[in-house]
């Protein structure tokens, strides 16, 4: 599992079956000193995430659980919206969340 920030949306009217009623959502991964990665993902939403969030995203065949078959395309779902994160032993200038 990793952490990101979702920063917008994939509207796809034409999708496999198994996709058809799944929000998608585009979500850029974040180091745990709170800077973005230059690669963004595609995943599935499960839990209502929006735009500017922090989410927790489940990938690979965890990620197909999630959606209740083996057989879903999908590598990544959204699996949780992520309100405070505690870190033991990080300075403040390295604790990163901090909404806005």
């Amino acid at each position: 599992m990793w952490l990101g920030k979702v920063v917008g949306t994939v509207v796809a009217p034409t999708k496999n079956e198994n996709l058809v009623g799944s929000k998608l959502l585009v979500v850029q991964p974040l180091n745990l000193d709170g800077m973005n990665t230059i690669s963004l993902q595609v995943a599935v939403d499960t839990v209502g995430a929006g735009n500017g969030e922090t989410v927790l995203v489940s990938t690979g065949s965890s990620a197909r659980r999630v959606m209740n078959s083996d057989n879903s395309p999908v590598d990544a779902a959204i699996v949780g919206i992520v309100d405070n994160i505690d870190l033991e032993g990080i300075s403040k200038a390295q604790y990163w969340v901090q909404k806005g």
